[in-house]
């Protein structure tokens, strides 16, 4: 706690400073970014803000897989639903995604970002409630609030790039993506700390949560994008949702984004249901969940190069087949080592596959689309992973008569998903040879 302390003092200091200064989104209007240099800084600036926040206001995120299902199992009428409050999580961030795009187009990033921050506070707040009363009715209302935090965060990539030029655009993305490196040793961390400090157990788990989503949204004083410019009658309009979706490569893009985290939260959700269930402590899950959320984010430092070498979809294809791989090692056995293994494989193959695809993505529409095909895609992702984080507690928990049977489930279940996904890449490559 005492570290977690030391970085949002700071984080405080250097918002003071950036206040100071008058670099902050605040006095805008005061600086001058008309030169490619001053763009470029801008974009960097933006990208440093993004990236603490991803760090701090992302923290709560490997708190929720962590505990989710654990706490689920305690309030659920039936084992099957464990992870029901997980899918409540994304089916809130599905649900949430078209709404705050719009927020986004019309207000700017800064106040969709606060209404993702305050979403997450009452979700946390809601979630303890529902822990307190021993309702598992009033927990899942809680989660799904929490969803809107949850589809706050995964417009911070499409922020980066909004100010970065076509050069800096892959290494913006991969910077931000970067930040969940602080988040994936921060969150395990605290729910050791705050999971058993109450006498309601998680209950202070959620507490903490409120306390990062409303110190973690000052951060978003300081960005500096411009708010969106309000759409003039003569403006270009942009092609319907049915055209776009209609391209190929946007297409492909959302659904390898899709598959790709779609089969992180499959498999995510149900670890620490196994590795209890397997006969391991409750910490031994959280570290687990850390070296994975570490795995999903170390690879961002170099992802972005990856791609400016080799194409998005190469990247997004190595992704995949190191997803399979994953669950590869996952089949081969429930000790400690194999979780391990394959959660770390699990998170590399979820950064190459979902970054590649988000870059594949934003080099596919054109800027009056922006909104419309950034709220389709995390409708669709999230919407995925609705149906994964729901199945992994009925494939973990009711397809077998032991974890370990259930654990062989959930892992099999990623071949037909792998398959759709690889078969794509492959269709989009014989499109583009024929074009």
């Amino acid at each position: 706690m005492r570290n977690v302390t030391c970085d949002v003092t700071k984080v405080s200091h250097f918002l003071l400073a950036g206040m100071r200064s008058g670099s902050y989104g605040m006095r805008m209007t005061h600086t001058d970014f008309s030169t490619d240099a001053g763009a470029h800084k801008r974009a960097k600036f933006n990208v440093t803000v993004l990236v603490l926040a991803q760090a701090i206001l992302g923290s709560q995120m490997p708190m929720i897989f962590t505990i989710g299902g654990l706490a689920g199992q305690t309030l659920a009428p039936n084992p099957c639903y464990a992870t029901l409050p997980i899918s409540l999580i994304v089916l809130g961030s599905m649900f949430a995604a078209n709404p705050l795009s719009m927020i986004m187009q019309r207000y700017g990033r800064r106040v969709g970002f606060f209404v993702g921050a305050f979403g997450g506070a009452m979700g946390g707040a809601v979630g303890a409630y529902g822990l307190y009363l021993h309702s598992f009715e009033v927990f899942l209302l809680g989660s799904f609030l929490t969803g809107i935090y949850m589809s706050a965060q995964g417009f911070y990539r499409f922020a980066a790039a909004d100010t970065a030029s076509e050069a800096f655009r892959p290494k913006a993305i991969s910077y931000v993506m970067a930040g969940g490196l602080a988040s994936a040793l921060i969150g395990p961390q605290l729910v050791k700390v705050t999971a058993q400090s109450m006498v309601v157990p998680f209950m202070g788990t959620y507490l903490a949560m409120i306390a990062i989503n409303l110190f973690g949204s000052l951060l978003f004083l300081a960005l500096d994008i411009p708010k969106p410019e309000p759409r003039r009658a003569d403006a270009p309009v942009g092609r319907s949702r049915w055209e776009i979706m209609k391209t190929p490569t946007v297409a492909v893009a959302m659904i390898c984004a899709m598959v790709s985290y779609a089969l992180m939260n499959l498999v995510m959700t149900s670890t620490p249901l196994a590795v209890v269930g397997c006969g391991f402590e409750q910490n031994t899950a959280a570290d687990v969940v850390s070296a994975h959320v570490l795995a999903m984010f170390v690879p961002s430092f170099f992802t972005g190069h990856l791609i400016a070498r080799f194409g998005t979809a190469k990247i997004v294809a190595a992704g995949l087949f190191i997803l399979g791989c994953a669950g590869a090692v996952a089949l081969q056995g429930v000790n400690v080592e194999n979780f391990f293994l394959a959660l770390i494989l699990l998170g590399v193959g979820w950064n190459f596959g979902f970054i590649g695809a988000t870059t594949m993505l934003a080099s596919a529409h054109n800027p009056e689309e922006k909104g419309i095909v950034q709220g389709m895609n995390d409708f669709f992702v999230f919407g995925g992973v609705t149906v994964a984080s729901l199945s992994s507690g009925g494939l973990m928990n009711c397809s077998g008569g032991s974890p370990v049977e259930g654990w062989t489930a959930v892992n099999i279940a990623m071949i037909p998903f792998l398959t759709l996904a690889g078969g794509a890449l492959i269709w989009l490559a014989v499109q583009k040879r024929r074009a």
